[in-house]
């Protein structure tokens, strides 16, 4: 597992490997291993002949199909891909990641209902299978079925805490639903696991539109806060004049200092109201736990860890001089559990 440190320097892509159906038969297993080697080095065209030639000697050969269509897929011939993986359907082996492949095929390829079939399809199989919730969590989102795609997410973090990408998703379905405590908490939990990529950017600018949602500078000693009726006694409003509180005295304030500044008291507010907050799952797995991160004296490791896409040089130079907060912040989130 790579530490804080690791994650400052370089960022990590990981690639998952689906492997449940039967080993292969009749000598066929070399071949398939020798297209998955071609396949890591991108050769697609070279895999599929290795996989062609086992099924030539063994038609029968189920991971030859997966990894025939797997290849069609990243190809994007995700269509080319359905009768390998219907012939897999057929058989008595595992189907769920036969199921989330299909269902990717299927939504990538503008055939939504087909997609979430074959993922409830896939879950009824295997239901402690996270990604299964996170992809057709994905589809329903597509489709706007936001309180239906939030369950799903949130059946993928009670299985998988650590994905940063399902802390993204439940962060961009929350925003949607105008929950932008939710959202908010969603993105800063996708930041201290993804601190620094393309999407770990995106992050940022999110968490800052939240924290400035309605909230407009009038003269030097006003602050104006335009709410809709909908916030009304919401914890939005109250987020919103935690903002307004935290920093409305400060001046000279680097943007990272304002922002550690802004969460120490956001996280307070919406982990006080954790038990009162309508996803018991919410207030638990995000409010409460953010709450302790806010108390934990962490604040200002967090926040310029978080911020690494957006002011590396700042932060690599604060982290120079803090390497003790770093390692601090890194010992809390290790021996800090969750409640769900």
């Amino acid at each position: 597992m790579k530490t804080y440190h690791n994650l400052i320097l370089a960022s990590a892509l990981l690639l998952t490997s689906f492997t449940a159906l039967s080993q292969n038969t009749q000598g066929t297993k070399s071949l398939v291993d020798e297209g998955v080697a071609l396949y890591d080095k991108g050769d697609y065209n070279g895999a599929m002949e290795k996989y062609n030639a086992a099924l030539k000697i063994n038609p029968n050969d189920l991971r030859a199909d997966y990894e025939m269509a797997y290849t069609l897929e990243t190809l994007r011939k995700g269509l080319d891909a359905v009768p390998y993986l219907e012939k897999i359907l057929q058989s008595n082996d595992s189907k769920y990641e036969t199921y989330q492949l299909l269902g990717t095929i299927y939504d990538e390829n503008g055939q939504p209902e087909k997609a979430i079939e074959a993922y409830r399809a896939g879950i009824k199989e295997k239901p402690d299978f996270a990604l299964l919730h996170m992809n057709l969590g994905i589809t329903l989102m597509g489709q706007k079925k936001y309180p239906e795609a939030e369950a799903e997410y949130t059946e993928a973090l009670k299985l998988d805490p650590t994905h940063a990408s399902n802390h993204r998703l439940y962060g961009l379905n929350a925003y949607k639903q105008s929950k932008r405590a939710d959202a908010l908490l969603a993105w800063c939990n996708f930041l201290l696991l993804e601190p620094q990529s393309q999407r770990s950017a995106e992050g940022v600018v999110y968490v800052k539109n939240i924290l400035t949602y309605g909230i407009k500078k009038g003269d030097k000693k006003n602050i104006n806060i335009n709410i809709s009726s909908s916030d009304l006694g919401s914890v939005n409003l109250m987020m919103q004049m935690a903002v307004v509180a935290s920093t409305i005295d400060k001046k000279n304030l680097s943007a990272v200092d304002s922002l550690a500044l802004q969460l120490t008291s956001v996280f307070q507010v919406i982990g006080e109201q954790a038990d009162k907050i309508d996803s018991p799952f919410f207030g638990s797995f995000y409010a409460k736990y953010f709450k302790k991160l806010a108390e934990s004296g962490n604040m200002p490791a967090f926040a310029h860890y978080i911020t690494m896409s957006a002011y590396k040089d700042e932060n690599l130079a604060w982290f120079k001089d803090h390497e003790k907060d770093l390692n601090n912040l890194e010992a809390w989130t290790k021996d800090t559990k969750r409640d769900f």
